[in-house]
């Protein structure tokens, strides 16, 4: 038997669309006919994931697309509209392109008779885990509404806080990128003139001047293989990066790193306050809402800590007391937490903390440009200095030397 996806019309010409199992083709438009309607085309429906070559996408839905997809899925399901009349208008909005060929494949799909959780479900490489966990849950308790609604809600803050750090951190970069360019300028463009006409004037050339000119001509003269150096070196460290070992030290240093620490580790503490308190309101219990809220955190680090944590709670232990055993969360969030669970209210307590976090990462983000920005341009200023002392001291001794003020 197989699954097809057919076009049919009436006795009135009216069109009809969906899937249907059938032996054949044949057979389909026998099945059809005892339905009054006669088979116009037909393909063999494989429900599988789009694939998004010829759409220019990237096989990901962006976080953009699941926000207006949650809230406007939210809206018409809290106002009466039954699930499938959902994604069918869902399916005829203004999305990318693979967006809706899956919303198509997804609606098929329900159809078809599958829960709109399975539905997603079969695309992991395309959606996130914890989305489609959220739809599980919200499936589960007959909250679903409240689930699209929370998730966009989230979605949104999630992506307002990337776009703050990525704000924040434009400044500083630039300056590094000024001070590279700077020194290379100097370097190769510079410092070459002056020595040549140092060299004119049989100048002596010593000491600290000398070094520099120095490491002026190895650069000019090994340029290619300074930049085939660097271009290793970054791939090495690429490399080592996309190990599972190298990626968990690279993770867990970003959290004690000068400046940034804080805000990985506030960011960190945001996500896993929102997600696990939408969980926990939607109905899941907490050993399961731990497993679940682990893909949203990100750092290898903290879930291997989680993890861990999620174990110790299994086996009885409190969170609070799991958490501070780990050292995986700052200790404000452990104390609110330790409130939560001596009024039974830890996600309503999550959920009221989750934007004081969000806050934090504001605030750290703004506290590590501002320690930042002046050290930046302390150091741009020094290397300028020092370059241009040693490129000038000689002609400055030079014209000492003949009297010239």
């Amino acid at each position: 038997m197989k699954t097809f996806k057919y076009t049919a019309i009436n006795l009135s010409r009216e069109e009809f669309s969906g899937t249907f199992i059938a032996k054949d083709e044949q057979d389909l438009a026998q099945q059809l006919s005892k339905q009054n309607l006669f088979l116009v085309s037909c393909s063999v429906y494989s429900g599988n994931t789009p694939s998004s070559f010829f759409t220019l996408g990237t096989g990901k839905v962006s976080n953009s697309e699941l926000t207006l997809f949650c809230r406007q899925f939210s809206i018409m399901i809290n106002t009466g509209i039954p699930m499938l009349d959902c994604l069918d208008c869902l399916k005829d909005q203004n999305f990318s392109s693979y967006f809706h060929k899956l919303i198509l494949v997804i609606y098929e799909d329900v159809k078809s008779g599958k829960m709109l959780s399975d539905a997603i479900k079969k695309h992991k490489k395309v959606f996130p885990e914890f989305f489609t966990s959220m739809i599980y849950v919200g499936e589960a308790s007959g909250k679903l509404d409240i689930v699209f609604n929370s998730l966009a809600d989230y979605y949104e803050k999630d992506a307002a806080i990337r776009r703050k750090r990525n704000s924040a951190l434009a400044y500083p970069i630039m300056l590094g990128v000024l001070t590279i360019g700077i020194v290379v300028l100097m370097l190769l463009f510079v410092i070459p003139r002056f020595k040549d006409v140092l060299s004119k004037l049989e100048v002596e050339i010593t000491g600290f001047t000398k070094a520099v000119y120095d490491i002026s001509d190895f650069l000019l003269k090994y340029w290619l293989y300074v930049l085939a150096g660097i271009i290793v070196v970054v791939l090495i460290f690429l490399g080592i990066k996309l190990t599972k070992k190298g990626a968990y030290m690279y993770d867990k240093l970003s959290l004690h790193m000068p400046f940034f620490g804080k805000v990985n580790v506030y960011q960190v503490t945001a996500r896993f306050a929102r997600s696990f308190g939408l969980l926990l309101t939607s109905g899941m219990d907490m050993s399961e809402a731990m497993d679940a809220v682990q893909v949203v955190l990100v750092n290898r680090d903290v879930k291997a800590r989680f993890a861990k944590a999620a174990e110790d709670v299994r086996h009885g232990m409190q969170l609070s007391l799991a958490l501070k055993k780990y050292k995986i969360f700052p200790q404000i969030m452990i104390q609110m937490i330790a409130i939560g669970e001596r009024t039974a209210s830890i996600d309503s307590i999550l959920l009221r903390s989750c934007s004081f976090f969000e806050d934090q990462v504001e605030s750290a983000l703004l506290s590590a440009t501002s320690k930042l920005q002046p050290i930046m341009l302390i150091i741009l200023a020094a290397i300028v200095l020092v370059l241009f002392l040693a490129a000038y001291s000689p002609m400055i001794s030079i014209m000492n030397g003949l009297g010239v003020h």
